[in-house]
């Protein structure tokens, strides 16, 4: 990793050393082009002599159309490194076409089934937003538009070489946009931190430490967007929140990650909004499968006072604050926020188990009736 302020000076050298001979930049909108990044990366590219051709256009929740393009233009144009410049969508888009390029089948198989990807391009990341973690992680999420399915792939050949995180190309995020990235980096923790797995204290300790500085951190950058240091830390807790440091050893859930999937598929909804949406009701769903780690969050996390008589109090407790933070960063609490409908439920829940066993494994097993209860919890 590359962070800290000018880490884009880097660029060029960096591809060099990890045997890069000609570079796709993939990006999305013009943002990078209006904030300097885009600027940056060019000239330190040029400095090194490298060729590049460019592919704009990521969507959030990126698609398959574009993927499938890029595809094309690299194995066409011999490119042989791939530099995502962007948030999670980009550094996704990218790491799909990267999976896609060598292989001989259609890149879709791998999001479609549990192999994973074990040669690709080289990809390398420099991130405008802390949020998906995808910087430091080996995993890709897809929604492929021929039935709108969002899925995820993973692979250690996909985890980037390396990654420029420069505190200073977040300084022009508007307050939603840094809102659903926090909330994204919360919930990638939780995932880790609601386990099964006993006497993993340290890792207990880590996301627990991860949390309180988004609590900490989270309402200065909202209410002063330009606060360097703050965004630094929220820069940094994103990409340690999902590198799996604070998942080592110990069963993880991405059981809201995949209801929150099926909302983002359908209504195109950003995807910190949606966990926003999902997480608090997930929780209230599965409290009672272990109270006493959701005390122990409520406690350790949200300064709650433990109530020994009845630990469920203190574990309600902390979920509303947790709740009451994502509403004090701007966050939507319900379905109606993030034009959801209950008529819906029904075919979320179908559209999901098309392609996910029954019932989804993790820190509480959950069936049909499990996913359209915490939907209807969200209302």
């Amino acid at each position: 990793f590359c962070f800290g302020r000018d880490g884009e000076k880097s660029i060029g050298e960096l591809v060099k050393r990890f045997g890069g001979h000609k570079v796709l930049i993939h990006y999305g909108g013009g943002s990078i082009k209006r904030n300097g990044v885009y600027d940056r990366v060019i000239a330190s590219l040029q400095a090194a002599q490298l060729p590049y051709l460019e592919l704009g256009g990521v969507q959030p929740n990126p698609r398959s159309g574009l993927v499938y393009k890029g595809i094309d233009l690299c194995r066409r144009e011999q490119v042989d490194f791939i530099l995502a410049v962007g948030g999670g969508s980009a550094i996704d888009s990218a790491k799909a076409i990267a999976a896609g390029v060598p292989y001989e089948g259609d890149f879709w198989d791998y999001y479609k089934s549990p192999k994973p990807v074990d040669v690709a391009l080289p990809v390398a990341t420099v991130l405008t937003i802390a949020a998906a973690g995808s910087e430091g992680s080996p995993d890709t999420v897809i929604t492929h538009e021929q039935g709108m399915y969002k899925r995820g792939a993973t692979g250690e050949a996909l985890r980037p070489k390396f990654s420029v995180l420069n505190p200073e190309s977040t300084l022009t995020l508007d307050a939603y946009q840094t809102a659903c990235g926090m909330t994204d980096i919360m919930a990638h923790v939780c995932e880790r931190y609601f386990t099964n797995t006993r006497d993993v204290e340290i890792t207990d300790r880590l996301c627990e430490a991860v949390l309180k500085t988004m609590v900490t951190e989270g309402p200065k950058v909202i209410d002063h967007l330009t606060d360097y240091q703050a965004r630094a830390n929220i820069m940094w807790a994103g990409m340690v929140a999902h590198n799996n440091i604070v998942g080592v050893g110990r069963q993880q859930d991405w059981n809201s990650h995949r209801l929150e999937h099926e909302l983002s598929a359908l209504y195109d909804v950003a995807h910190g909004a949606g966990l926003a949406v999902i997480m608090p009701a997930w929780m209230r769903h599965v409290m009672c499968h272990d109270v006493q780690r959701f005390a122990q969050f409520a406690v350790r996390v949200w300064g709650c006072e433990m109530d020994f008589a009845n630990p469920e109090r203190t574990a309600l407790e902390g979920i509303a604050r947790f709740r009451a933070f994502l509403t004090r960063i701007g966050m939507p609490a319900t379905f109606a926020e993030i034009g959801a409908k209950e008529e819906d439920i029904p075919a979320l829940v179908s559209h999901l188990f098309e392609a996910e066993q029954e019932p989804l494994p993790g820190f509480m097993q959950l069936y049909r009736a499990d996913v359209e209860s915490i939907y209807r919890l969200a209302l």
